[in-house]
């Protein structure tokens, strides 16, 4: 019964040690985070980096919407678009 007791102990302790682990790591990457805002809200071109960010996810957002829902052609309609243009071309 006490060994059970001493491994309760050392699993609370680690879920204790585990959380403060995560909340000063979450700490010191917020810290940071707000020291690279506040050096890019410093800058004297804020404003068209802030426009080029904007530019950037929209064109994230529309690649990877495009990639989830546009079913690309089937080959053998590829193929047959590729016949009649090529009719269409040679003229017959």
């Amino acid at each position: 019964m006490t060994q059970q007791a001493g491994r309760r102990g050392g699993l609370d302790e680690q879920a204790v040690l585990l959380v403060a682990g995560v909340a000063d790591l979450t700490v010191s990457t917020l810290g940071s985070a707000l020291t690279t805002v506040r050096g890019l809200l410093r800058r004297s071109d804020a404003a068209e980096l802030a426009s080029a960010a904007e530019q950037d996810l929209v064109a994230r957002g529309r690649l990877a919407l495009d990639r989830c829902t546009t079913v690309p052609p089937a080959h053998l309609e590829i193929l047959a678009r590729h016949a009649l243009a090529r009719r269409g071309t040679d003229g017959g």
